[in-house]
């Protein structure tokens, strides 16, 4: 039964599954009514198969993230196996030809990158193998299905010529394996011709074999239309309906793909002398001459796409031009029988010769005095521009101005007097069709962003608004706290009045009932000098008109990049609420000597088609594939590109911009390895302008977007941005276990072998292998052993060790806090970590309620003692400066790995040479399960600091001894 039921699942995948969905009243027998009908394609479905083989002994969740080409992706499970591994049955709304995927687990570790199917070319099943890159689209390991023996065959075949030709055309047929026998077309519809036949001796015939071929007299092989073609999806009674089209290879089972009417199906420029024409059916590209004609342009040669000039009928050129195009200009391409086309922006958008012809290096924007406000918006394709004037956020009238054209593909106005709190939007003309969108320069909103409004930022500023920041000699002296403005005061014993807002972040002295410190009171108490917010700028997922209504999300999800989240100011409607009250928030910190590190996300945006910058400029601040498809190393369906010089040029203008008007101490880049080092380096020297103290740290994975290996920001080519610090996975799956498998080990849960891995992300990954990482320098490597992402390291404790005690998963989870505040580099701490944080296990809480993502006041009570022993290890880094040391040099020189035993990490510090307040340092980090010996590098007098339940820089012990014992899972940290 379970072998019938897979054969099933394979034969009727497309046809049971799409045609039903399709409103086909029979699958596989009912003919097309109309050619209207029949290329329709609204309230229809595309529906594959895609089998996975995971590797021998995989634990991992694994699942599928799938999108329609040019689509938004979503999460797919698998829902059932079979001999070859999971299967799953993906049913996507609408026909589309292409369906991407891949495969992943919910923290986005991935077996092989970015997976297509071709469904419209008949291949709507595939098999992927763990570890291999290749797209099968049969068994790769062979037939493991089971298929019936049918007793008779029937097929009931479509042909449609668009040349209307049919005389002379037949088919020649056979069962697999078996003789042939000619089948003439016998009858017609409205298709086209039709053959009925059925296959004699089909026995263990898993497919039905035709040519489509042209008899004339005397000669039954006059000619043919491709070669074999093989018919494999029967019904349980071995009857089967295909459609076949003139010129297409492909055999359809549902018609709905099939657009009848020969067309251009794209026209393209591409650059500035050469449109790409594509149409539906192959046409005698050589007789172009006669076929082609371009309005207002001389056509100089037409060559195949693919440049290959053997075939004769091909259905994608490159129509070369004799002279320049203007793509500001309207162009129409025809084509003999397939109409006449738009020619739209293609790839000559991306080209570097646009860049260097379009590039502007001026304020973009509007730019607010009291007696005008002028307008610049950056918009070359579009052949007409206008400013829209609204009177409220939802007024669904408008003035509209038109905007003048400027310099290097801009537009521009001027609005005389005082347009404070003006609500405007742009519109372009590409191409005949009008586009609104929200200038991407704004600074102010309406609700839900929306709209642009015109803002006097100086009257933004909160009373007693200055620029002064807290001290930072050097960014090893940071010590990053991370939380997200919700979840930091919206727990009902937080004590705070204005819970999930940014004045609730910046209240004081608050105190939950037990009497234990809560929000920027606990915040400061613990003595981190940084507090890096999760976004706070305007994000898209939360709908700002029903804050009434429970919503969460951490906002990885840009609306507009320069405007704060109205969701977490307390009038989202009112454009100058959110602004003044981040900035007293950033003020607030400021006044308690804790600098503030914004959370920025260049790398994509939530969707594509609903950008701004796609809206204004459509194909030009993404990242595209060869094949014209949308990039995805973000893995959410886009990847801004950023090599472009106006992307880079957003980028570098919206850090200074929040710099300078909010004046921010720090900036951590969202997934920094889809950016170019260019540009990273550019936003280094903007920022080293405004105020050098200013770290930069970011996410740099290597990120499979179509950018050279070279140019990517990511840790590989740490070397090449100098200033910028860099999240160290080396030390974070070192110190627990993969953050990709939940069942993985590291140092401090019971995973042998580990420690020459901890020992370099304890000297800063300076000599980690260069195909990891290439830091020259400490500031380079953020130090770190849990994040918002994944798993907090409590809960993943509880997964690798889930027979410990409470008491033993303490002593690692403070083993792990010890290495990260005593390791080179700068330091980083999530939100709640010094409480023993827990998600309840889980490890991708981007939109999961506040019950799951809000820092537990209560928790941090009943981890008191906990607290403060992670106070103690703080107080201890910034006392003594051996632990920030601040270049490689001193590192390579000042620290010395000690003889420890095995799963000990044991090490001297130089800190009479570097003019420390001590003479010498030497911590041990014993992982063990129980107690470890370690010789000292000299006799006592050794002060005790830290023991694994207190710590700080008062003396706990003396030891005299040149030996001393290290209790089980324990850090000991002793100075002399």
């Amino acid at each position: 039964m379970k072998r019938y039921k897979q054969y099933k699942q394979y034969i009727f995948l497309a046809a049971a599954i799409i045609l039903a969905a399709s409103n086909f009243l029979s699958p596989f027998m009912q003919t097309i009514a109309s050619a209207e009908k029949m290329t329709t394609r609204i309230d229809q479905t595309t529906a594959v198969t895609i089998h996975y083989q995971p590797a021998e002994g995989n634990t991992k969740d694994w699942n599928l993230w799938v999108w329609p080409k040019d689509g938004e992706g979503q999460a797919f499970e698998f829902t059932g196996e079979d001999e070859f591994g999971l299967t799953a049955e993906v049913v996507l709304p609408g026909i589309h030809d292409e369906v991407g995927f891949i495969v992943r687990t919910d923290s986005w570790e991935k077996d092989g990158g970015d997976r297509f199917i071709n469904v419209q070319s008949g291949n709507d099943e595939v098999w992927v193998k763990a570890g291999d890159e290749h797209t099968y689209t049969s068994p790769p390991d062979g037939e493991y299905r089971d298929f019936p023996a049918f007793e008779r065959v029937k097929v009931k075949l479509h042909y449609f010529r668009y040349d209307g030709n049919y005389e002379g055309w037949n088919l020649w047929t056979w069962p697999e394996g078996k003789d042939g026998k000619r089948v003439d077309f016998t009858a017609e519809d409205d298709f086209g011709k039709v053959a009925e036949f059925e296959l004699e001796n089909p026995e263990s015939m898993k497919k039905a074999g035709f040519i489509v071929r042209k008899s004339t007299e005397g000669n039954d092989w006059a000619g043919k239309e491709f070669g074999d073609r093989f018919i494999t999806r029967f019904d349980e009674n071995g009857n089967a309906e295909v459609w076949i089209v003139q010129g297409t290879e492909r055999i359809y089972y549902n018609p709905a793909y099939i657009e009848k009417d020969p067309k251009i199906v794209n026209a393209s420029m591409d650059t500035f002398n050469q449109i790409t024409l594509e149409t539906n059916f192959p046409f005698q590209w050589r007789d172009w001459e006669s076929i082609i004609e371009i309005d207002n342009a001389d056509i100089k040669e037409v060559v195949p796409y693919d440049g290959d000039e053997e075939k004769d009928f091909i259905n994608k050129v490159r129509v070369i031009t004799e002279d320049k195009l203007d793509f500001r200009q309207s162009y129409k391409i025809s084509a003999v029988s397939f109409g006449e086309a738009e020619v739209k922006i293609g790839n000559i958008i991306r080209s570097k010769e646009f860049d260097d012809a379009f590039y502007y290096d001026g304020r973009l924007g509007n730019q607010y005095t009291k007696n005008q406000t002028s307008f610049r918006l950056w918009a070359p394709t579009a052949s007409e521009a206008s400013i829209v004037l609204y009177d409220s956020w939802d007024d669904q009238t408008a003035e509209e101005l038109p905007l003048k054209r400027g310099e290097k593909g801009t537009w521009t106005t001027v609005l005389k007097g005082n347009q404070n709190g003006l609500i405007y939007n742009y519109k372009v003309k590409i191409g005949g069709k009008w586009t609104e969108a929200t200038d991407p320069y704004v600074r102010a909103v309406t609700v839900n962003g929306d709209r642009g409004v015109v803002m006097d930022l100086d009257s933004t500023d909160p009373e007693k608004w200055n620029k002064q920041k807290p001290k930072l000699k050097n960014p090893e002296d940071s010590i990053i706290y991370e939380v997200h403005i919700r979840d930091l005061s919206i727990h009902e014993d937080s004590g705070i009045k204005h819970k999930g807002k940014f004045i609730g972040a910046a209240e004081k002295s608050t105190l939950n009932s037990k009497g234990e410190k809560t929000g920027l009171n606990h915040i400061k108490d613990l003595g981190v000098t940084h507090v890096q917010f999760l976004p706070i700028y305007d994000y898209r997922t939360v709908d700002e008109t029903k804050l009434d209504e429970p919503q969460y999300n951490w906002g990885y999800d840009p609306k507009n990049y320069n405007v704060p989240e109205g969701s977490y100011s307390t009038d989202p409607y009112d454009p100058a609420a959110r602004i003044t009250e981040l900035k007293t928030m950033i003020q607030e910190y400021h006044n308690e000597q804790l600098r503030v590190v914004m959370d920025v996300v260049y790398n994509h945006v939530f969707a594509v088609n609903e950008s701004s910058f796609h809206k204004l400029v459509p194909g030009y601040y993404f990242r595209y594939n060869e094949d014209g498809t949308l990039a995805n190393g973000t893995g959410v369906g886009n990847d801004t590109a950023s090599e472009r010089k106006m992307m880079q040029k957003f980028i570098v203008d919206s850090v200074a911009y929040w710099a300078e008007e909010y004046n921010l101490d720090g900036f951590r880049f969202d997934l920094m390895g889809i950016h170019d080092t260019e540009t990273m380096n550019k936003v280094r020297k903007a920022l080293d302008k405004i105020d050098p103290a200013i770290i930069i740290i970011g996410e740099g994975w290597d990120l499979n977007t179509p950018l050279a290996a070279e140019r990517k920001a990511n840790q590989k080519n740490a070397e090449d941005m100098p200033g910028i610090g860099h999240f160290n996975d080396g030390i974070r799956d070192g110190l627990k276990g993969s953050v990709f498998d939940e069942l993985d080990k590291g140092f401090v849960n019971g995973k042998q072998g580990m420690e020459n891995f901890v020992q370099q992300g304890i000297a800063a990954g300076l000599d980690y292998p260069g195909t990891m990482a290439t830091y020259k320098d400490p500031e380079q490597a953020v130090t770190y052993a849990e994040a918002h992402d994944n798993h907090t390291l409590w809960d993943k404790l509880e997964l690798t060790n889930p027979d410990a005690t409470e008491e033993a998963r303490k002593k690692m989870h403070k083993l792990a806090s010890s290495l990260i505040l005593t390791s080179q580099g700068i330091s980083f701490v999530h939100a709640g970590q010094e409480f023993m944080r827990t998600k309840y296990g889980d490890h991708n809480s981007y939109k999961s309620p506040d019950s799951v993502n809000q820092l537990d006041w209560n928790r941090r009570t009943e981890f008191s003692g906990e607290v403060d022993y992670f106070k103690g290890l703080i107080k201890l880094r910034k006392h003594y400066k051996s632990f920030r040391m601040t270049t490689a040099e001193d590192i390579q020189s000042k620290l010395e790995f000690m003889n420890a035993p095995d799963n000990t990490v044991a090490y001297r510090l130089d800190a009479k040479g570097l003019k420390d307040r001590a003479k010498e340092i030497v911590v041990i980090h014993n992982a063990n399960t129980e107690s470890a010996k370690i010789t000292l590098p000299a006799r006592g007098p050794w002060h005790l600091l830290a023991d694994g339940k207190q710590a700080g820089i008062r003396t706990l012990k003396i030891y005299q001894s040149k030996t001393i014992e290290v209790p089980a899972q324990t850090s000991f940290i002793l100075k002399r």
